[in-house]
């Protein structure tokens, strides 16, 4: 696992969008797994310059999302779809075709988990996932205690993930309790995996990734044991380290 330290969160937009780009540009056809929140939004910003400036394109590029909260049509403004078209699609190159939000709205929920999983193996596999981290150390939508063998599922989110996701929403009581999301095992089987961390309000789970086990009750320390992993956190993230 290579850890980058950076200044900001600036810094670590634009250190995680130039090694995009560099993915992009190599790869023939580059399969993306892709993260929501409000951690890659300035990522997804450099993105969208690079992309206006000339210096990639996504017309080759697959994209498959981690997770969708359940009960929300792809028009609504809470949804992932909706925030990825706001946040990237609608502002570079990339085909709707060629991108895939699981949908939380499916009449077969546990279908669609197969669907999700059988479309991503059909495409060669993810060649780089993007990841952010829950304070309590979930990727994805895995909360701790979710196996490492997990696939795509159907997940009941912790109160603690409620009440960080309920800024996006009118009240806590509209936040969805339950979203469809990629398993740890799927986001394993990634050929790279590059996790972003942000702020003070992650310094604990970047010490506990850093330095503590690996166990499902830190869903993110598995990437321990994937063999390209890298971090990209900023100063603010270390504090905790740093005061040991």
């Amino acid at each position: 696992m290579e850890v980058i330290r950076v200044k900001d969160y600036d810094g670590m937009s634009e250190e995680a969008a130039s090694i995009l780009v560099e993915r992009i540009n190599r790869l023939d056809n580059p399969v993306l797994g892709l993260a929501t929140g409000s951690t890659p939004e300035g990522l997804y910003k450099r993105l969208i310059e690079e992309y206006k400036q000339g210096n990639v394109s996504f017309k080759n590029v697959k994209s498959f999302n981690l997770d969708e909260y359940v009960g929300l049509e792809k028009n609504d403004p809470n949804s992932y779809y909706y925030f990825m078209k706001e946040k990237l699609f609608d502002h570079v190159d990339i085909s709707l075709e060629n991108v895939r939000v699981p949908n939380g709205v499916a009449s077969d929920l546990q279908q669609e988990c197969k669907d999700h999983e059988a479309a991503i193996q059909a495409s060669g596999g993810i060649d780089v996932q993007l990841l952010g981290i829950g304070a309590n150390g979930h990727i994805g939508f895995n909360e701790p205690g979710t196996p490492f063998s997990s696939k795509t599922q159907v997940v009941d989110l912790d109160e603690s993930t409620i009440e960080a996701n309920s800024r996006f929403f009118d009240s806590i009581e509209d936040v969805p309790t339950q979203a469809v999301s990629m398993g740890i095992e799927t986001i394993m089987n990634s050929k790279e995996i590059l996790l972003l961390i942000s702020g003070a309000g992650k310094a604990e789970a970047l010490d506990r990734l850093i330095n503590g086990d690996v166990t499902e009750d830190l869903p993110a320390s598995v990437l321990k044991n994937h063999p390209n992993v890298t971090v990209i956190a900023d100063d603010a993230a270390f504090t905790v380290i740093d005061s040991k």
